[in-house]
């Protein structure tokens, strides 16, 4: 009785103070959300195919190749996974912080309804504001992760591997299967133009083809359709969204490689922790070998996947063949983002920036609905209708603004106030206490 009533009492359970908050895992994440935005902007103003495919809207050529070019190497999926360890680090640091201070069996109790909030909340996220969010899945991923949060490194380390193997396995057979749905196809449309009739198995490969290829390479009529629905009025957007949310997320199995690869980078996470490397505890010189290191992979590997699916034309299912090589590239060049913002910030060469970043990072939350209510205003026809209207490069003159609104708001909020509004509301949520919101209140506590 004596434990439960302790691990009821909030000194023992509550957030985090300030001043034991770590200034660059703060600053990683800061950094990670604001990358994020830059990949997430493509699919606010244009077609989702577009995500991967420029030849789709936005343009291919000149400054929109360049752009894409530089998004794939550097950008596209790495920040996702960054974003993913520090959340995977999070994991342990709060349950570690929670046990350290004697919260015994309520350590449980507070991280399920902490990630279960959070799945309430990704879920009116992405049907309200965003269909790219993340913190549905993240949620749906933490479900499973608990137990995990007391293995060593090395276990987790094989663990993350493990699945990022298997995804690599499961592009293969993507590949296959796209091929074969091709050639199946095209075979099927040849047959039909020399006026041959089809039997049933042939129709069925002709209507999978269409499928498949509204999907990878949709034309002008799918890209006017999808237009016309973002460009509609709220409940329009609303319902259009749902569909596609249904189709192309929340209708995936528990099991779905969409989730071995966010399990992958949330343990990878855990394990860097552990290890003192994500956190910012290692000497500077680790840091910058891993970056070097890191990079020189990294950039290597996406380089070529990026030259191949140039020369190629992002032929859909040539393009699938580099998948394969997908979660090395961008973890490496994740490793070798976060190495150079922990050397900012350990060096102090740019307070500036470091400080600002680790304010982005402390409110993430908020920031990153914040993202999605400006984007939703600017590009839906309920707001601005800038749907489909901007090149691929154009989508900058959007995203370069809003960072320096998060980097300049963030560290003016958190002067006044202890977290960021989302924050607070989760918190309160999680400990099923009002927490103190204004810093005076804090302190009269």
């Amino acid at each position: 009785m004596r434990e439960d009533r302790a691990a009821r009492d909030v000194p023992v359970a509550a957030p985090v103070p300030a001043a034991e908050r770590i200034a660059a895992l703060d600053a990683v994440r800061g950094f990670a959300l604001l990358g994020i935005l830059l990949m997430n902007i493509v699919a606010w103003g244009m077609h989702l195919a577009a995500y991967d495919n420029p030849t789709v809207a936005g343009g291919a050529t000149g400054p929109n190749l360049w752009m894409w070019t530089v998004s794939h190497v550097l950008v596209e999926g790495k920040m996702r996974a960054l974003f993913s360890m520090v959340f995977g680090a999070g994991i342990v640091l709060f349950t570690s912080r929670l046990e350290a201070r004697g919260a015994g069996l309520a350590v449980a109790d507070l991280y399920y309804r902490r990630t279960l909030w959070l799945l309430a909340f990704g879920i009116a996220h992405v049907y309200l504001l965003w269909i790219g969010e993340v913190l549905y899945p993240y949620a749906l991923c933490a479900l499973a992760l608990f137990p995990f949060r007391n293995l060593r490194p090395k276990p987790l380390l094989v663990i993350a591997g493990s699945l990022m193997a298997l995804t690599s396995v499961y592009s293969v057979w993507t590949v296959h299967d796209s091929r074969t749905t091709r050639d199946k196809g095209l075979e099927a449309i040849r047959l039909e133009k020399e006026g041959k009739p089809l039997d049933a198995e042939q129709k069925s490969a002709k209507e999978e083809y269409d499928q498949w290829l509204k999907m990878v390479q949709p034309g002008p009529d799918e890209i006017a359709k999808d237009a016309k629905a973002f460009g509609g009025g709220l409940l329009d957007v609303l319902a259009y969204r749902a569909g596609l949310v249904w189709e192309y997320g929340h209708a995936y199995p528990y099991y779905s490689p969409w989730h071995w690869d966010v399990w992958a980078m949330m343990l990878a996470g855990m394990a860097l922790f552990k290890l003192g490397i994500i956190d910012g505890s290692r000497s500077s010189a680790f840091y910058f070998r891993l970056s070097v290191a890191a990079y020189a992979i990294g950039i290597g590997v996406n380089l070529v996947s990026a030259w191949s699916c140039i020369r190629t034309q992002w032929d859909p299912v040539l393009r699938g063949y580099f998948s394969t090589t997908y979660d090395a590239g961008r973890l490496a060049v994740a490793l070798g983002h976060m190495s150079l913002v922990i050397l900012m910030v350990r060096s102090g060469s740019l307070p500036w920036l470091s400080s600002r970043l680790a304010a982005v990072g402390r409110t993430a939350f908020s920031n990153y609905v914040l993202q999605s209510v400006i984007c939703s205003l600017l590009f839906y026809g309920y707001g601005f209708g800038l749907y489909g209207r901007l090149q691929r490069y154009q989508l900058l003159y959007v995203v370069l603004p809003i960072w320096v609104l998060q980097l300049l708001v963030s560290p003016i909020w958190l002067r006044h106030f202890r977290f960021g509004p989302l924050e607070w509301c989760w918190r309160s949520l999680t400990y099923w206490k009002r927490q103190p919101f204004r810093i005076e209140a804090a302190r009269a506590v």
